[in-house]
C-alpha cells in the first residue's frame, strides 16, 4: 500500500561554503521526491538560499530536513501544507 504524501517546502540558508557539497549530495538522495528547487546566491552577504518543494511521505520529509539540519553551516526550516 502506498503511503500518503504531503507537499512541503524546505528552506535552506547556507552560511559556509563547506556546506554546499553535503547539502547537494543529501538533496540528490531524495531527488525522486523533489518537485522543484530554486537556489539564490546572495553574494553581497556571502550566503546561499535554497528553496526545495517536495511531494513525499511526511516521515521522508522530516528525515530529509533532519539530515540537512545536521550539516554544519546550513540552517533548515520546513513547512507543510495543511491539506493532506
Amino acid at each position: 500500500m502506498n503511503e500518503p504524501t504531503r507537499i512541503a517546502l524546505i528552506g535552506i540558508i547556507i552560511e559556509q561554503a563547506d556546506a554546499v557539497e553535503p547539502v547537494n549530495k543529501t538533496l540528490h538522495k531524495y531527488s525522486e521526491y523533489i518537485v522543484g528547487r530554486m537556489g539564490i546566491p546572495y553574494r553581497e552577504r556571502d550566503i546561499n538560499i535554497i528553496s526545495v518543494v517536495l511531494d513525499a511521505p511526511e516521515k521522508t520529509i522530516s528525515t530529509l530536513s533532519g539530515q540537512l539540519g545536521m550539516i554544519h553551516g546550513a540552517t533548515v526550516k520546513s513547512m507543510f501544507t495543511k491539506k493532506r
